[in-house]
């Protein structure tokens, strides 16, 4: 028996949205407690992604436990905040300065103590500060060295928790230190521990000209590093956060088809960024597609797909997929 995806979101998708041109926000801002519950009245979702400090602290842990509980969701990861405060403006990991690089080791081990205490068995660290703008002015070697001593050592000392590494190759910073899925593959490596893997966020992965199902494959040929998925659309030139499939149906339906074939078990999570549009509807949507493409990828469909793989033939494969898109019309 094939065991159905497990669908959760970020619940900063469903609150106020805001960039450099519009910082007051698109749309009012809302208290969390009617966040979640809007959350689980969207058809297929399960679970809910929260940020260090935006939405979650020590202080308030029992009480976002409680409230979850109730809403009968699942807190399936939380972000650490090593992007969105000024200390991290030259980075967390990688900063040149140790003092705030302590400090990043000391607010990722509150939301991991944070985590344990209410169930939570991953931190997705997705370190937009740690990077670099202009020629002559990284040191690669050392900060890069210090980034992934920074994971390792927080990663070793909370062995009972999964840490997904987000790439992203641009924004804030012009360059990120985990720009693509093979080099922050080779960092997870390079911390020698198993509970350190990769995150694919899907508008990222195109943002880099990665081909998305190609790098799913990657992180879980090497010992399974793929942890953790975030889905949303763009037009590959920039982090757009649309509502998924609105844009890449036919490399979604190759990715869905991968994830299945390598044993994919995580979470399939919403990261949008709703700047007009209502954001339970946008959510709502993107699952509704991602469901209907599972739908669409039974057993017998998933042989076929691997038969037109093994043939390699591109008119094959560009007539099977129109043929399933269409199907009379056509």
């Amino acid at each position: 028996m094939i065991t159905p995806n497990r669908y959760s979101v970020i619940l900063g998708n469903l609150g106020n949205t805001c960039d450099r041109f519009l910082p007051t926000g698109y749309k009012e801002s809302r208290p969390k407690e009617e966040m979640i519950r809007q959350a689980a009245e969207i058809p297929g979702i399960q679970g809910i992604e929260l940020v260090g400090s935006w939405d979650i602290t020590e202080a308030n842990a029992r009480e976002m436990k409680h409230t979850l509980s109730a809403a009968k969701l699942e807190c399936v990861s939380i972000i650490p905040d090593l992007f969105s405060q000024k200390r991290w403006g030259n980075g967390s990991f990688s900063a040149k300065d140790p003092g705030t690089r302590r400090e990043a080791l000391e607010e990722t081990r509150s939301v991991c103590r944070i985590a344990l205490d209410i169930g939570c068995p991953l931190i997705n660290l997705w370190l937009g500060q740690d990077g670099y703008d202009y020629p002559l002015t990284a040191d690669y070697r050392r900060q890069r060295s210090d980034l992934m001593e920074g994971i390792r050592t927080v990663a070793a000392e909370y062995p009972g928790l999964r840490f997904a590494l987000e790439y992203k190759p641009k924004e804030p910073r012009t360059h990120s230190f985990q720009a693509r899925a093979a080099d922050t593959l080779l960092m997870a490596v390079e911390t020698g521990l198993p509970n350190v893997g990769v995150c694919i966020d899907v508008g990222h992965a195109l943002m880099a000209g990665e081909n998305v199902a190609e790098s799913a494959v990657l992180l879980q040929h090497h010992e399974e590093r793929l942890f953790h998925m975030h889905f949303n659309d763009n037009y590959r030139t920039w982090d757009d956060d649309m509502i998924v499939g609105s844009l890449h149906t036919v490399e979604y339906l190759e990715l869905l088809h991968w994830l299945k074939e390598t044993g994919y078990s995580g979470w399939y999570s919403m990261d949008q960024y709703p700047y007009r549009e209502d954001g339970a509807a946008a959510v709502s949507e993107s699952v509704a597609f991602l469901r209907s493409l599972e739908k669409l990828l039974t057993a017998g469909r998933q042989d076929e797909i691997r038969r037109l793989i093994a043939s390699g033939d591109a008119t094959r494969s560009t007539r099977w997929m129109r043929e399933l898109l269409f199907g009379a019309l056509s």
